[in-house]
C-alpha cells in the first residue's frame, strides 16, 4: 500500500490555516499516487489545545472541520485525521453536538471517497510531565481495524505505542491491555500511529527503538506520523518514520521540518537512521521554537540585550538564524562595571550576524534612581547604594534598569524581548526577577551552561552548514570566564561552583528527582555544596513561576511539566 505521511506544523486553534495545510497534503498525496494519507494526532486543532477543549464551540468546530474535510476532499483517496470528538458518533458520520455529549475523546477519523469509514479513540491517556490528557479526554476502550483497499489497517495514537516507556512512566500502564497486541489479534496487517510527541534530547531515538520492538514482535510494518513545529514551550521534531516487519527503519522524515513522505509498504528498504549530533538537534530545535513562537503569537521582530557574554550571544545567534538578521535588534547596555571587552564583543557579535545593535548606557538611569532611593534608604536607617560592596540591591537595580529599558525598546519597536538566562542559573536563582528575566520568551531556559558552551562551539565550527557567512560568536566570548559584571571584578565562580559540578547537581535534582543524600552518595561532591545548591533550587521556585515561557529541550524543563509549590517546607 502506498501511504503518505503528512508531517505538518499546525497552529493550536487556527482551524482555517490547519485545514489549508491538510487539504494541500491530501491533494499532493493523491498526485503522488498514495492510497492513504495519515496526519498527526489532533492535526485539525494542533497539539496541545489544553483548555481550549473546554471553551464552548471549540470541539464542535473541530468536528465540523474534520467532517467537511472527509466528505468533500477525499475522492479517490483515504485519510486518517486526528481531531477531538464528542464520544458519541453514529453510522452517518460525526455527531457534532458536544452539548448533548459533553465528554470528548482524542480521536482519529477515517474517510475514503468522501464517505465516513469509522473512528478510533485513544486508549492510553498520558497524565504526567507536560501531559494532562485525563483532564480533557475519556479513554477509548476498543481496538479499530479498517479495510482500506483490501489491506487491514490498525490504528493507535501516540501513547498507545509508547506506554510510557519513552519517559520512564511504564508502571502507569502495568495493568492495561496492550493496544498494539490487540490490533494484531484483530487482524491488522499494518499499524499506523499518529502522534504529537514533544521533543526532548534523545527521545526520538527511544521512540524508534519502541517502534522497532513492535514491528519485530508482531511481524507487521509500523508507521508513526508525528507533529512538527512549536507551540508555546513545546517543540515537536517530527521525524515521522516507517519500520518494516524485520525492525528496519525504512523511511524517516526530516527533523524540525514539514514534509510529505510517500512510502510503499510492499517495497520497504532499510535506510541509515543515524541520529544527528546533540548540538545540531538543539540548534535546530531552538531555531524552530523561536520562529514558531513569534509567528504564532503575531510578532515579526525580536530584541535582545547583548552583554558580551556567552548566553546572550547564543540567543542572538539563534534568533538571527530563526528570523533573519534584519528582524533582530541587539542592545548593548553598559554600566559602570562593564568591561571594554564585553562591549567590544557585543558589537563584534552583531557585525558577524548582520544584526543592528544600539547602545543604551544604564549609568544615567542608575544615577537618577539612586538620587530618589538613597534619601529614603538613609531615612530608614539603611546604607545607600554602593556604600559598601558587594551590594546585592545595587546589583539587582542595574539588572532591573536593563530589563526596563529592554521592555521600552520592545514597546517602541514592536519587537519581542528574548531573555537570555540558562537553566543552570535559573535553577539556583542566579538571575534577577524583573531584570534579566524580563521578556516574552526564555530561549535557553532549559539549556545547562555546559551545553551552552558546547552549542556555541558547534555553531562556530559548523557556521557555513548552519547558514552563517562566518563563525558568528567571538572567540573571546567563549573563552573568557563568565560574569554578570554587576560588581567590580565579579565572576560567576564567586557565587557558583564550576558549571560541570553545578549542572550535574541540577540534572540529578531536577530531571532525575534525586534527593540530596543520593546526589552526595553517587557523585562524591562536597556534601555542604550539594545541600546549599539543592536548597537554592527549591527556594527559587517563586522566580521561575514568574519567568517567560521557556523552550523545552530536556526531559524535565521549568514550566507546565514541573509543578512545584512555592510556599513549602519539605527538605530533602
Amino acid at each position: 500500500m502506498k501511504i503518505a505521511i503528512a508531517q505538518l506544523n499546525p497552529t493550536v486553534g487556527n482551524l482555517s490555516c490547519n485545514t489549508e495545510a491538510i487539504l494541500w497534503a491530501i491533494d499532493e498525496a493523491r498526485k503522488q499516487g498514495a492510497e492513504l494519507v495519515v496526519f498527526s494526532e489532533l492535526a485539525v486543532c494542533g497539539y496541545p489545545p489544553r483548555d481550549l477543549l473546554q471553551v464552548e464551540g471549540f470541539v464542535r468546530e473541530c468536528a465540523q472541520t474534520a467532517k467537511m474535510i472527509g466528505e468533500l476532499h477525499t475522492k479517490d483517496i483515504a485519510i486518517v485525521l486526528g481531531t477531538p470528538l464528542p464520544i458519541e458518533v453514529d453510522a452517518q458520520g460525526l455527531d457534532i453536538d458536544p452539548d448533548a455529549h459533553p465528554h470528548i475523546a482524542n480521536s482519529l477519523v477515517v474517510y475514503k471517497n468522501n464517505a465516513f469509514v469509522g473512528y478510533y479513540d485513544k486508549r492510553l491517556l498520558p497524565t504526567y510531565d507536560v501531559f494532562d490528557e485525563d483532564r480533557y479526554f475519556v479513554a477509548g476502550d476498543q481496538s479499530r481495524v479498517f479495510d482500506i483497499n483490501g489491506v487491514k489497517i490498525g490504528l493507535a495514537i501516540c501513547e498507545d505505542l509508547w506506554k510510557g516507556h519513552d519517559a520512564g512512566f511504564a508502571d502507569r500502564y502495568a495493568d492495561e491491555a496492550d493496544p498494539v497486541q490487540q490490533l494484531v489479534d484483530a487482524g491488522a496487517e499494518i499499524v499506523i500511529a499518529p502522534s504529537a510527541s514533544p521533543y526532548a534530547l534523545h527521545k526520538d531515538e527511544r521512540h524508534r527503538e519502541i517502534l522497532i520492538r513492535h514491528a519485530i514482535r508482531h511481524r507487521v510494518p509500523v508507521v508513526s506520523v508525528n507533529q512538527v513545529g512549536a507551540n508555546d514551550d513545546l517543540i515537536f521534531s517530527g521525524q515521522s518514520c516507517a519500520v518494516d516487519p524485520d525492525g528496519r527503519v525504512s523511511a524517516l522524515a526530516k527533523p524540525f521540518e514539514e514534509e510529505l513522505l510517500v512510502i510503499d509498504t510492499g517495497a520497504l528498504e532499510p535506510i541509515d537512521a543515524k541520529p544527528d549530533d546533540d548540538e545540531r538537534m538543539i540548534v535546530d530545535a531552538l531555531t524552530l521554537g523561536i520562529r514558531d513562537y513569534l509567528a504564532k503569537c503575531g510578532f515579526e521582530r525580536a530584541c535582545i540585550g547583548l552583554s558580551g557574554g556567552i548566553d546572550s550571544a547564543l540567543v542572538a545567534t539563534l534568533a538571527a538564524r530563526a528570523l533573519g538578521p534584519d528582524q533582530v535588534v541587539g542592545a548593548s547596555m553598559p554600566g559602570r562595571f562593564s568591561s571594554e571587552g564585553s562591549k567590544t564583543d557585543a558589537f563584534d557579535l552583531a557585525r558577524n550576524l548582520g544584526i543592528e545593535c544600539v547602545s543604551m548606557p544604564i549609568d544615567p538611569g542608575f544615577a537618577g534612581l539612586s538620587e530618589s532611593l538613597n534619601p529614603a534608604f538613609s531615612e530608614l536607617g539603611h546604607k545607600t547604594l554602593g556604600q559598601t560592596l558587594p551590594d546585592l540591591t545595587q546589583e539587582n537595580l542595574q539588572s532591573r534598569i536593563r530589563g526596563t529599558m529592554m521592555m521600552a525598546l520592545s514597546n517602541r519597536t514592536g519587537a519581542l524581548v528574548l531573555t537570555t538566562g540558562n537553566k543552570s542559573e535559573i535553577a539556583v536563582g542566579y538571575c534577577t526577577l524583573y531584570g534579566d528575566m524580563n521578556g516574552g520568551l526564555a530561549v535557553i531556559a532549559d539549556l545547562p551552561k555546559t551545553m551552552v558552551f558546547r552549542v556555541c562551539r558547534y555553531i562556530n565550527e559548523h557556521s557555513a552548514e548552519l547558514g552563517f557567512k562566518r563563525p558568528p560568536i567571538p572567540v573571546s566570548t567563549i573563552e573568557k570566564p563568565p560574569s554578570a559584571e554587576l560588581a567590580p571584578n565579579q565572576l560567576d565562580s564567586d557565587s557558583l561552583p564550576e558549571y560541570e559540578i553545578l549542572d550535574e547537581i541540577v540534572h540529578r535534582h531536577i530531571e532525575r528527582h534525586q534527593s540530596v543524600s543520593r546526589i552526595i552518595e553517587e557523585t562524591r561532591f562536597d556534601p555542604e555544596l550539594v545541600r546549599r545548591f539543592c536548597t537554592l533550587i527549591d527556594r527559587n521556585e517563586y522566580k521561575r513561576q514568574q519567568m517567560a515561557v521557556g523552550l523545552r529541550v530536556t526531559s524535565k524543563a521549568f514550566g507546565p511539566g514541573r509543578r512545584m509549590p512555592i510556599a513549602q517546607r519539605w527538605t530533602r
